[in-house]
């Protein structure tokens, strides 16, 4: 499905970025493998980056070949980190990353951004997300204390951001046929599981007696892999939840039905 494709993946060392990495490799991709630690079992090329740190960004992308099909951008810090790197690596690195890398990238090229069931109530949001519109590294400290940033709350709010900036980039590139899509899963089993856990306690406890299981990187990485793929061309600007049928249940609860 991706057979001569060149794709990037953030957050390859482990999770559900180790899952995409091996999965669209095996679909016939060069892989180029992006992580701030090494993984133990590399998948195609790999270069290390932190996405905390414009500096090293711009080197990143400096090393990036040009030309490539897909970015799948993955790498993410939980909500036990503190509040202001979270917001740097989820959000403001993220799309730093994603709009430097963008003129390098080939005509057609498809980006996901791996979102969260966590940004579902992004509508309630809307002032501090539009807020964040701009905001450079040097700014996050600030921008969290202004809007009541804090603990758990800047990992909601990061993923609050990222479904919007999705939506919003819908066509941004439509000139050059590059597409934007998000996915959005709910509870997996990574490890950073126990992380979530550990901050939303009943909330957590609660979700996963709803679910018949949490999710695993090998439940996203195949839908990851389809908004990469040219048979997503006509998909921009969406958000896919793939949560075991959380989302909906959060729907049905809202809505009464």
């Amino acid at each position: 499905m991706l057979e001569g494709k060149t794709i990037i993946v953030t957050g390859a060392a482990s999770g559900i970025g180790a899952a995409t990495a091996a999965l669209v490799s095996s679909q016939g991709a060069e892989v180029i493998s992006v992580d701030i630690n090494a993984p133990r079992t590399p998948v195609g090329r790999f270069i290390q980056a932190d996405l905390a740190d414009r500096s090293s960004i711009d080197r990143l992308v400096a090393a990036l070949p040009a030309g490539a099909q897909g970015l799948a951008n993955i790498a993410g810090l939980p909500p036990t980190r503190p509040a202001e790197a979270v917001l740097k690596v989820n959000l403001v690195g993220l799309k730093y990353l994603t709009t430097q890398l963008v003129p390098k990238l080939s005509d057609g090229a498809s980006i996901v951004n791996l979102a969260s069931l966590a940004g579902l109530g992004w509508a309630e949001s809307k002032d501090a997300v539009l807020a964040s519109a701009d905001l450079d590294f040097n700014d996050v400290a600030a921008f969290c204390a202004q809007h009541g940033i804090a603990g758990a709350r800047s990992y909601f709010f990061s993923k609050e951001a990222l479904i919007v900036w999705t939506m919003q980039n819908r066509w941004t590139w439509r000139s050059r046929g590059i597409r934007m899509n998000a996915v959005s899963p709910g509870p997996v089993d990574t490890p950073i599981l126990k992380d979530f856990i550990e901050t939303l306690g009943a909330r957590a406890e609660e979700d996963m007696k709803t679910m018949d299981r949490p999710g695993m990187p090998g439940d996203i990485a195949p839908v990851v892999a389809f908004l990469l793929s040219d048979s997503s061309a006509w998909i921009r600007g969406t958000n896919v939840p793939v949560d075991g049928g959380m989302y909906s249940n959060v729907l049905c609860g809202m809505h009464g039905l």
